[in-house]
């Protein structure tokens, strides 16, 4: 189809009140939208744009050409839908506020983090205890790393990484989500108690990866990444970085539900960093309440990625503390409801001091009148 439509939020106000009720509760977050751009593409490029207020959506709606009228509207009621919990074990994954994913990495060659934990379960153990404790709603844990060059691990070496660590994050009660892109790796860590399945290749690097997903029933992470192959960083070439990624997003989500992946099991990932250059993630980053069109969840993984050090002084993976705490925030306020970190307990705070000022927001009518 040579059209396309996109509703992007672009207005946002701290509370439902203060626009007269003329805002809808993006996704079911605690972020409030007011105002929206209506884009039709022609060929990728945009051909006319509207500014719509909740009020007047539906008159810009109804003037969309018959080839996207349905999709704009399906985008539209995915804008205001309410995402069901996850029951994973004896957690809740609940959608309504930002929740924080553990980073917990047993590979030796990890960006950040590499070989801290592959060879002493003791450490990862304590890792990940921490982690929990300091408030992490969900545990991922990975085997072989993604970063740009990085080798391909053979599965039977990267089950035998991460299966110790799930089963100890299982033994604490933990969510837990198991990084991969390999189907037996999916099957092994299942087995071993995790509970999601978070695939850099959107199921598209192992042919069997949708069937396994499919006839486990598990909740599953779909990303975005240019290639499905060894290197996911390989074969970038966006005409709208924005519209690309959404664009791949929707045909992963609707090829995993005709594969059988219930649609309220899915999650969706921008896959800032990966393929993509600083001003490509600047803008997913900036456009990143659109995706809420798409009628899932969305994960945001931000923390201690290489476009920090080039917006501030090149500083190292380990000095991106501030910089990670700037991005998640910037996340929170576009409404994703999972925030994939290596510093939980910062994350928390800034989440919990992000969320109090929500909450006060929410209670203010001191300038309405009596």
């Amino acid at each position: 189809m040579s059209q396309n439509v996109y509703i992007r939020p672009i207005g946002f106000a701290p509370s439902p009140q203060s626009e007269h009720g003329n805002a809808i509760r993006l996704a079911g977050t605690m972020v409030y939208a007011s105002r929206f751009a209506v884009m039709l593409t022609d060929y990728g490029k945009v051909k006319d744009r509207w500014l719509a207020s909740v009020d007047t959506m539906a008159d810009v709606l109804a003037g969309l050409p018959d080839s996207v009228a349905e999709e704009g509207a399906a985008q539209w009621a995915n804008l205001q839908r309410e995402h069901s919990p996850l029951e994973l074990g004896a957690r809740t994954l609940r959608f309504d506020q930002p929740q924080v994913m553990g980073i917990y990495n047993v590979t030796p060659d990890s960006f950040s983090d590499g070989g801290e934990f592959l060879d002493n379960v003791e450490v990862g153990r304590a890792h990940a205890a921490a982690m929990l404790e300091a408030g992490a709603s969900l545990i991922d844990i990975g085997g072989e790393s993604t970063r740009p060059g990085a080798k391909k691990v053979w599965e039977g070496d990267e089950i035998e990484r991460v299966r110790p660590a799930i089963e100890a994050c299982a033994n604490m009660g933990a969510a837990i989500s198991i990084d991969t892109r390999n189907a037996a790796t999916m099957e092994a860590a299942l087995d071993a108690g995790a509970h999601i399945v978070n695939d850099v290749s959107a199921l598209r690097h192992d042919p069997r990866s949708l069937d396994v997903v499919a006839q486990r029933g598990c909740p599953v992470i779909l990303m975005h990444a240019p290639s499905s192959g060894d290197d996911p960083h390989d074969g970038a070439a966006y005409g709208n970085v924005v519209f690309d990624v959404f664009d791949f997003l929707r045909d992963r989500r609707d090829a995993a539900t005709a594969a059988g992946i219930a649609a309220d099991q899915i999650i969706l990932d921008p896959g800032i960093g990966f393929g993509k250059s600083l001003a490509d993630n600047l803008a997913l980053l900036n456009a990143l309440p659109l995706f809420h069109a798409l009628g899932c969840p969305l994960l945001l993984g931000v923390s201690r990625k290489r476009m920090i050090g080039a917006l501030s002084h090149e500083e190292g993976a380990e000095d991106r503390l501030g910089g990670s705490i700037a991005l998640t925030t910037n996340g929170m306020n576009a409404g994703a409801q999972l925030l994939r970190v290596h510093d939980v307990a910062d994350s928390v705070q800034a989440r919990n001091v992000w969320r109090g000022q929500r909450d006060a927001a929410l209670t203010e009518f001191a300038d309405l009148p009596a």
